[in-house]
């Protein structure tokens, strides 16, 4: 019997500690739902966070990709809707019906369409950028001036795609001459039936170039659906990985603070011992 050092007491008061460390973990977890606060809970944890933000953010640029070609293609519909207008004004004045004077009635409108034309070309934007003058036209730069734009659609480093907007002003369809600027001329039988030629080569460009945009939006489309899915599976693993089994916490909880319970009353039960040793000094 030694009143020095009481062993008995000492390991019931780390035996209350650990099971106090231990309820206060689970207490943690209870309290926010999260089985992964730190490293020292799981080493072996992966964290799919930037994963998941990325690919959030990935579909949303998507998105906004698709945006941006909607827009370009309803520009698109307009400089179409003339250009066949064009065309039709083109066939009417091919016909040998209509005199010079009536030839010139038709050329004052088939000005102010081309000029039309140009206005929408140069006044398309998005989100302050031209894109029917050529900006997105090449395949070389980076959102430049005379190159393509890149649409990043992934989490992590040179996940892109390009998309690319021909040219679509009147020179470039070949209704205004890039020199001269003149228009396309319809003063005679013989020009009217050539501008027909080169209204369809026009018409060809405008419904090439919208139907490359609709395969771009078709496109997004799929990989938007794509993205959300991998997002989703992602936030998934995250969650086996990360979340507390609530029921699971709580029963180790109760356990804990049984144990930490049981170890101070052998605390006090160790303290008390020594005490005996003073029956034997009476």
């Amino acid at each position: 019997m030694i009143i020095n050092h009481n062993v008995s007491s000492h390991f019931a008061l780390r035996q209350a500690g650990i099971a106090e460390m231990a309820a206060d973990r689970r207490l943690e977890r209870l309290a926010t739902g999260i089985r992964v606060h730190r490293t020292a809970d799981d080493p072996s944890q992966l964290d799919f966070e930037s994963q998941i933000r990325g690919l959030n953010r990935a579909s949303r640029n998507a998105s906004d990709g698709i945006s941006f070609i909607q827009t370009s293609e309803g520009f698109l519909q307009g400089i179409q809707d003339i250009v066949h207008r064009l065309r039709e004004l083109s066939v009417q004045a091919a016909t040998g019906i209509y005199t010079a004077e009536d030839r010139m009635y038709i050329q004052v409108e088939v000005s102010q369409l081309v000029d039309e034309v140009d206005r929408i070309a140069s006044h398309a934007q998005f989100n302050g950028m031209n894109f029917l003058t050529g900006r997105f036209a090449r395949p070389t730069g980076d959102n430049v001036v005379t190159a393509s734009m890149w649409l990043h659609i992934g989490a992590n480093m040179d996940e892109r795609i390009q998309v690319f907007i021909g040219t679509m002003t009147a020179a470039s369809l070949a209704i205004r001459d890039a020199g001269s600027q003149s228009t396309l001329n319809l003063a005679t039988q013989a020009s009217a039936n050539m501008a027909i030629g080169t209204l369809d080569a026009a018409l060809e460009r405008v419904s090439s170039q919208r139907s490359v945009l609709g395969a771009y939006q078709n496109r997004l489309e799929h990989l938007i659906r794509g993205i959300d899915t991998g997002a989703e599976n992602f936030q998934a693993a995250d969650s086996r990985i990360r979340d507390a089994n609530m029921a699971g916490e709580m029963i180790f909880f109760t356990r804990d603070e049984l144990l930490g319970q049981a170890a101070q009353a052998m605390l006090a039960q160790a303290n008390i011992r020594p005490s005996v040793v003073l029956q034997l000094l009476q």
